[in-house]
């Protein structure tokens, strides 16, 4: 199958074929609502939930749903495709049944794809597919298909991809018009039910037109989609034929540091400076490693400046949940103040990796509070009874019990009056001054709400307030004549009282499904904060998930994408099991060497190996380089693509890079050394070009061009002086590392297939650590203060 890459090239490819074609169907190939509120690409969504009782309530939802079903969607276990199941069009899930229908029966597909935390794929399911008129037009004319593009993101991306290529921009919810044989022809986003924009015509007038279209002009069509077909497969991700291109080095990571550098906000933080503000952990990341390997430059010193204020801007704003902990999706203003209100399971874990190893370079509380706090809220609300980790909690709630609209944010925001009552007690000492004010004034709380009517369309947050810290505590302390812990103490009971009012709302929808990746990301995550807090109860959470995902989601020696939680918590499969994607075995990979690295259990080691051979044998691409993000066994899947885009998730080639390296550092494989090497070659134009496209792949350019430490530690794993060695070492940021500990006596995993770690022995019967180059270790330190001397060495590029 053909491979593609999501360039402006492709864009140009198809848009002159795309142009030829829709100049017969004039405006239809644009979404016609372009809000500021519609999602933009790199949007996945999450839901939370936290005691059992909410997630049997949130079972006996999908439960109902389905008993009221009237397609076949009830049969599914996906909260989204169940949303659907008693739709009156009569859906397929992405199967070959569906396939089949459209080519016996002679209709196009429709797709649409989406996710269950969706705001705009409420919408358009609320106006359009729970319309009687529609659904009938719908079912006579076409073959529809719903995707949730959280299990199935290979779908997803092939049809997104159409959709950015041709009408310049994406999101959910993704409507795409497609031949029999799953070519696509005519794609956009949202679309309203009827042609009130504009004079642009409305989805119910856009399927008559494109069905007259198929009947009447059949053969264009199809040579439409076929054409559309040719294009994308003309453009590779690759090297040409008879073309040997250097390795990206050094340049590359300048130039991405000197792009991020420019696009900073120096002002109000983040890399960008427009809305939307999305958080870009993968930008964060890279930033904090180009700071590690020039700590010693101004530019390095300036990465990391950058990167500690956004971190700390995006903390105090609204996308930040002050009182029940998390962030939000991203700011739809540049302030940070009002958010897009999901909350996902993927955010979390990336932004609790920023602010732990933030806290591991500067020591400041303010980071550790993030990331305790983070932990909490996923813990509570995102957890499974079984330790795996749901997907996501939804933007909208309903307002009040017994409401029958929901609204965005509900849950989470305030009136005033609401504030004053819940906090209207009176500070001891200081007459006339309440907790209501207090809290009011440091959180930007105002009778007439904070929120810009602009970024509020559908007025669904008047009055309301989202709560944001424009000042600091000292700040508020002088504002009232109070001292800063007074102040302090003040706003955690403010912030406790209102969680608690909280608890009595409806809540979001909670997405029970748990993604392999995205489990892997938060599994990281809690892995660097147990190293750099030194919480070991964040440690035992990290390995409680991956023991989750062993016992769960890896069936016959093959990673699963996708697992539920269903009636009476029990975890329960879908209907067919979804075979893990290169994401997934890259995003688990990397969580089981980060969990290596913290409680140094080679039997995460070893089943990473496991992985990556299985990772390996699936997806590598033996001809040109890197890996497929599809399996080549799904025939349903019309070209099999290769993600080459770090976004809101790093892709799977970039993490798949770092882990290549990692292991070949830690068990001396140079097979994946030299993996590692071509999947550089093969992105050599988006390295050297535009490097701020794959800043998680570019931050695996460190890997080669700097120096790689690998830290041995011999001796007892439980002794103390083997727990301050690797104290001293979690103290200190440095990514550009693995640590080994060889346990003394027996043949151990490392002794086996670490050779250069023979005969490092003990020194004077303690705890011993060495720290080597390329092999070459220095002279053994037994002692915390001799370690932190050596780890204290400065390196530039």
């Amino acid at each position: 199958m053909p491979v593609f890459s999501t360039t402006t090239h492709v864009f140009r490819v198809l848009s002159r074929t795309y142009a030829r074609f829709i100049n017969d169907c004039a405006p239809i190939h644009r979404p016609i609502c372009r809000s500021k509120r519609a999602a933009p690409l790199q949007l996945p969504a999450l839901v939370s939930i936290g005691s059992p009782r909410l997630i049997r309530s949130m079972a006996t939802e999908s439960v109902n749903e389905a008993a009221q079903a009237k397609n076949r969607l009830a049969k599914e276990k996906s909260p989204y495709l169940l949303q659907h199941a008693s739709n009156p069009v009569d859906w397929y899930p992405w199967s070959q049944e569906a396939f089949d229908k459209a080519v016996s029966e002679d209709k196009m597909i429709f797709l649409s794809v989406g996710y269950s935390t969706c705001h705009w794929c409420h919408v358009m399911e609320r106006e359009s597919f729970e319309n009687e008129e529609i659904g009938k037009i719908l079912n006579e004319n076409y073959v529809a298909i719903k995707v949730d593009r959280e299990e199935r993101p290979d779908v997803d991306k092939v049809y997104m991809t159409f959709v950015q290529a041709t009408s310049g921009g994406g999101g959910w919810p993704m409507s795409v018009w497609m031949t029999p044989d799953r070519c696509p022809v005519i794609g956009g986003t949202y679309f309203p039910p009827d042609d009130r924009y504009f004079g642009r015509p409305g989805f119910k007038t856009l399927l008559l037109h494109i069905d007259r279209l198929w009947k009447n002009k059949r053969q264009e069509v199809m040579d439409q989609g076929n054409s559309i077909l040719e294009a994308l497969s003309q453009v590779k991700v690759g090297v040409k034929e008879g073309e040997e291109l250097a390795l990206p080095g050094v340049q590359a990571i300048h130039t991405c540091y000197s792009l991020l550098d420019k696009s900073y906000d120096d002002e109000l933080g983040g890399f960008g400076k427009e809305a939307p503000k999305f958080p870009q952990p993968v930008n964060l990341n890279f930033m904090l490693r180009y700071y590690a390997n020039n700590s010693c430059k101004e530019e390095g010193q300036k990465a990391l400046e950058e990167s500690l204020y956004t971190l700390t801007c995006m903390a105090k704003g609204g996308i930040y949940d002050h009182v029940s902990q998390g962030f939000h999706r991203y700011s739809t203003d540049k302030f940070w103040h009002v958010p897009h209100f999901e909350k996902m399971l993927y955010d979390q874990g990336q932004l609790l990796t920023c602010y732990s190893e933030a806290y591991q370079i500067t020591k400041e509380e303010r980071y550790a509070e993030v990331a305790r706090n983070i932990i909490e809220y996923v813990t509570r609300d995102l957890q499974s009874p079984a330790g795996g980790f749901y997907s996501a909690e939804d933007a909208d709630s309903l307002p009040t019990e017994g409401a029958t609209a929901k609204k965005e944010g509900a849950f989470c925001v305030w009136t005033q009056s609401q504030v004053d009552s819940l906090l209207g007690e009176e500070v001891k000492g200081h007459p006339g001054v309440t907790l209501a004010n207090v809290f009011c004034h440091h959180y930007g709380v105002k009778p007439e709400g904070n929120v810009d009517p602009f970024q509020d369309p559908h007025d669904e947050l008047t009055n309301q307030n989202v709560l944001i810290e424009r000042g600091s505590v000292v700040d508020t302390a002088k504002e009232f004549g109070l001292t800063e812990d007074l102040t302090l103490a003040l706003l955690n009971k403010g912030r406790h009282l209102l969680y608690t009012a909280r608890q009595t709302r409806p809540r979001p929808h909670l997405d029970n499904k748990m993604v392999a990746a995205w489990n892997g990301m938060m599994i990281s995550g809690l892995a660097k904060a147990g190293q750099a807090l030194g919480e070991e109860q964040y440690t035992q959470q990290a390995e409680r998930a991956a023991e989750f995902l062993r016992q769960y989601m890896y069936k016959s020696d093959v990673l699963l994408r996708t697992t539920y939680c269903g009636l009476d918590e029990e975890i329960q499969a879908g209907p067919v099991d979804i075979e893990g994607f290169a994401d997934d075995y890259a995003l688990v990979i990397k969580a089981l060497l980060d969990l290596y690295e913290t409680n140094f259990d080679t039997k995460w080691l070893e089943w990473a190996e496991q992985l990556q051979e299985k990772q390996n044998s699936l997806f590598w691409d033996s001809e040109d380089g890197a890996y497929f993000n599809s399996s080549r066994a799904d025939k349903s899947i019309v070209l099999r693509l290769k993600d080459d885009q770090d976004g809101a998730e790093p892709s799977s080639n970039s993490v798949a890079a770092n882990n290549l390296l990692r292991l070949s550092s830690i068990l001396q494989r140079a097979d994946y050394k030299g993996m590692a090497m071509r999947i550089f070659r093969v992105f050599h134009q988006r390295l050297t070009n535009i490097p701020i496209a794959v800043p998680e792949m570019t931050s695996g350019l460190f890997w080669m061009t700097g120096t790689t430490k690998q830290i041995v530690l011999v001796g007892d794993p439980s002794s103390p002086d083997m727990a301050d060695l690797v104290r001293c070492v979690n103290s200190h940021f440095l990514p550009n590392k693995v640590i080994l500990l060889v346990p003394t006596g027996g043949d151990s995993f490392l002794s086996k297939r670490c050779e250069f770690v023979h005969g490092l022995p003990q020194v004077q019967g303690k705890a011993t650590a060495y720290v080597c180059e390329n092999y070459t270790c220095s002279l053994p330190v037994i002692t915390a203060d001799s370690l932190h001397t050596i780890l204290d060495t400065k390196s530039a590029l």
